[in-house]
């Protein structure tokens, strides 16, 4: 027979744990169970880092979002209440810590002289202002990926020209670019 190593005891442990909803491993790691924690990483870390990596090209700050994340778990298990998916609740304290540590490493603000503050200002006026005047949703998907990446990270998420440059890999000029293309296009669908 094709054990896992381990005392027959623990065996039981862990194909009991294999056995638990997501719900019921956070409620054991909320009591302090480790193995719940494991079996939780393993379902979950796979598609986490995809997802963070189809936002972040920095493969530095992906793993340290994850480790933050399944520390953030282990310490906070005990407030999940039920409300949504586990899955959601650990995306959303995905996404936090990865801004979170983008915000911590970027470097001093420094005025850029070739493009104006008020500019990208509004683009969230304009976002803003869609939601009373049109299908903002609607007017989102019909953006290219690209465009449409750029307009999550810097509206949707509040990260800084340079934060959503680092965060999709790519030059903040191209960030700035692109912010002005997706205006462009969202300005005539929502006109």
């Amino acid at each position: 027979m094709n054990r896992p190593r381990g005392s027959a005891r623990q065996w039981g442990v862990r194909s009991r744990i294999a056995a638990c909803s997501d719900a019921e491993l956070v409620a054991l790691i909320a009591d302090e169970h480790r193995d719940a924690l494991a079996e939780l990483y393993a379902r979950h870390a796979g598609w986490l880092v995809a997802r963070l990596r189809h936002r972040c090209a920095d493969d530095g700050l992906v793993a340290e979002a994850l480790q933050d994340t399944f520390v953030a778990v282990w310490h906070g298990a005990g407030r999940y209440h039920g409300a949504g998916g586990v899955a959601a609740w650990m995306w959303g304290i995905s996404i936090r810590r990865l801004i979170g540590l983008l915000r911590k490493r970027r470097p001093e603000p420094v005025a850029d002289s070739d493009q104006p503050a008020a500019l990208v200002a509004s683009v969230e006026e304009l976002v803003l202002a869609g939601t009373e005047h049109g299908d903002l949703a609607g007017v989102l998907r019909s953006l290219s990926p690209e465009l449409r990446a750029v307009v999550q990270a810097t509206v949707l998420d509040g990260l800084t020209t340079r934060e959503a440059g680092r965060l999709l890999g790519i030059p903040a000029g191209t960030v700035k670019t692109r912010m002005m293309r997706a205006r462009a296009e969202m300005r005539g669908a929502l006109a």
